[in-house]
């Protein structure tokens, strides 16, 4: 014994087979309605005709006359086979009540008594019948010859079966040519749904699609990025259980215009680009995204663009954690070097035998020194905060930038903004530092101001500015001056400042030239609850 295992069959196969099915099904039906319809009119039209030409001979001068007579004449015969011609009927028969025929297309019958039923007629009525007489097979009619409302005769007139199914077989081109034309339309619409399925279902069968959507389903609500689809119109057709989490989207998003969800137009942007775009970071609510996209393409056509989120908060927490760290280690090591220097300094003036230049010289710089970094712990009460401006001081000064902070700044602990405000703080010192690269006396100023219902924080720089041209477009991704050589590329800590600033229900302006300087103002109780993204700068 063979058994022969066959691949089941695809679905496009399967909705080729049930519509062809169908389509035969229905063809079938409506032919055999119009076959039955057509016989049923055939048949009557014939009983009509037969019925019409009985009582027009049983009510003619000719019959009535050789009827009363009693006997058969030349005249009634040529009478009732002209009238047999006229109306191409098979037979016309006058006959006596009691059914002697006294005329017949076949001469030798004439005489001989009628075959078929004449009980109804006799009494006045009609007979409508098929019955196999002495001619064949035929459809008659037997009516009454009355004379003062008596039955003197009887008239039957009849056509051959033959002619009627004649007459059916002549009306079949005009039944089955439009069954074939509904056939070829249907076939063609069935051919025409099953290729657009396979185009659809990629050929795939019932149980390959189950397991198909199986598998994404578990995959959709098991990977730990967000994931967005969205059609060439923008509305979300497929959406993950992180996705909803880190965009804070409602749980039927799927079928939802992007616009229509609350997100930012930066963001909305990303999750109906037809560009590919390479985590690129955003700022939105309490997170740090990086965002993925790209056109999803089906046979050189753009059918979606799906969309990657990935949660980078803790880590970019952390190192920004780790960055104000290394900030001021890196202070630090730039102090042990001047404290070296100093030192030589100091032990070279007292070999001289100057001790009093020495301690005056010494003395003076660990003074002005302390000083300053008296000034930031003082004012800036976050630690994360002091030390990212400690190490952003040290930083700037070895690139011959002068970074100092405003003698009546203060910026006490408000909670849910610390984080914000390394991103913030630490891109705007960055820019600054970068515009100012090179230039002689080089100077920025780092202000904060706190009351109950905002905070202020400025940086300014003597820098050449931004021109009132660019005050707009500056916080937009991708806008720079800088060569982008790393990863990513450039022009996004601008960005990330204002969506971290809108995130925290603030605003950021920046002045004109000569100079500039970015005021940042924030609600002391923000909308969010707060950003932990860190120190993510270009």
């Amino acid at each position: 014994m063979f058994i022969v295992f066959t691949a089941p069959r695809s679905v496009a196969s399967h909705v080729m087979t049930v519509l062809g099915v169908v389509a035969v099904l229905v063809v079938g039906v409506s032919v055999a309605l119009a076959t039955w319809q057509a016989s049923s009119q055939v048949e009557a039209a014939a009983a009509d005709q037969v019925t019409h030409v009985a009582r027009t001979v049983a009510a003619s001068d000719e019959v009535r006359n050789a009827l009363t007579a009693g006997a058969p004449t030349p005249a009634l015969t040529d009478f009732a086979e002209r009238t047999r011609a006229a109306t191409e009927t098979d037979f016309v028969v006058v006959m006596t009540p009691a059914g002697v025929r006294f005329t017949h297309p076949n001469p030798d019958l004439v005489g001989g008594r009628f075959l078929g039923t004449t009980d109804a007629a006799r009494t006045g009525g009609v007979v409508v019948e098929d019955y196999t007489g002495s001619l064949g097979p035929s459809t008659r009619a037997v009516v009454p010859v009355l004379e003062d409302g008596r039955v003197i005769g009887l008239v039957s007139v009849g056509i051959a079966r033959a002619k009627v199914s004649q007459a059916l077989a002549d009306l079949w081109p005009q039944i089955v040519l439009p069954g074939l034309m509904a056939a070829l339309v249907a076939g063609t619409g069935a051919w025409l749904t099953a290729r657009q399925v396979r185009r659809e279902t990629l050929g795939l069968n019932a149980s390959e699609v189950a397991r198909l959507h199986d598998h994404h389903d578990a995959l959709l609500h098991a990977i730990r990025e967000g994931l967005v689809i969205t059609d060439n119109e923008g509305r979300i057709q497929v959406v993950n259980d992180e996705a909803i989490r880190l965009l804070n989207l409602p749980s039927d998003a799927v079928g939802v215009h992007v616009s229509d969800l609350g997100l930012s137009r930066d963001l909305a942007d990303l999750l109906t680009s037809a560009r590919q775009e390479v985590d690129v970071p955003y700022a939105t609510g309490a997170r740090l995204l990086l965002v993925s996209s790209d056109a999803v393409v089906r046979q050189g056509r753009r059918t979606a663009t799906l969309t990657t989120l990935r949660d980078r908060t803790e880590l970019e927490s952390l190192t920004g954690r780790l960055s104000a760290t290394q900030g001021l280690a890196d202070a630090l090591h730039a102090r042990s070097h001047e404290a070296a220097n100093r030192m030589h300094t100091v032990v070279t003036l007292i070999e001289l035998g100057k001790p009093e230049e020495a301690l005056s010289f010494a003395t003076g710089q660990l003074t002005g020194e302390r000083l300053a970094d008296a000034a930031v712990l003082a004012a800036i009460d976050p630690p994360v905060i002091a030390a990212l401006l400690l190490g952003k001081t040290a930083e700037a000064a070895e690139r011959g930038v002068r970074l100092t902070l405003d003698p009546d700044a203060h910026l006490p602990v408000i909670p849910g903004v610390e984080s914000a405000l390394v991103t913030i703080l630490g891109n705007l010192i960055d820019n600054a530092v970068e515009a100012l690269s090179g230039r002689s006396g080089a100077a920025i100023v780092v202000d904060a101001l706190a009351s109950e219902e905002e905070l202020l924080v400025t940086v300014s720089d003597n820098g050449p500015g931004v021109p009132v041209a660019d005050a707009e477009a500056i916080f937009s991704r991708g806008f720079t001056t800088k060569p982008g050589t790393e990863p990513g590329g450039r022009g996004i800590g601008l960005t990330l400042v204002r969506q971290t600033v809108t995130a925290l229900g603030g605003q950021i302006a920046v002045s004109e030239p000569p100079g500039a300087t970015f005021v940042v103002t924030l609600p002391t109780t923000p909308q969010g609850a707060g950003l932990r993204e860190g120190d993510a700068r270009d």
